[in-house]
């Protein structure tokens, strides 16, 4: 199977959702979903039919290590 494209529409991909424990009733989060193809999906819950971010497994656990270890509280 080809790989998914970054900004394809969120709501076409064949894909399961899930939202953190930690999302609040106003919507604010990410949900995240793994790809047949191999990929992780992320979209944001307010906008279910946008865009969707694909990134390869390693990415999204150098982005996961990165946040556990505190390098980008600065954002927040």
């Amino acid at each position: 199977m080809a790989p998914v494209r970054n900004g394809v529409r969120a709501s076409s991909l064949d894909a399961c959702w899930i939202k953190s424990r930690h999302s609040n009733a106003e919507g604010n989060c990410v949900e995240v979903a793994t790809l047949v193809e191999g990929g992780i999906a992320l979209r944001n819950s307010r906008d279910p039919d946008g865009p969707a971010l694909v990134y390869t497994p390693a990415e999204v656990a150098a982005f996961v290590a990165g946040a556990k270890e505190g390098e980008f509280d600065h954002l927040l």
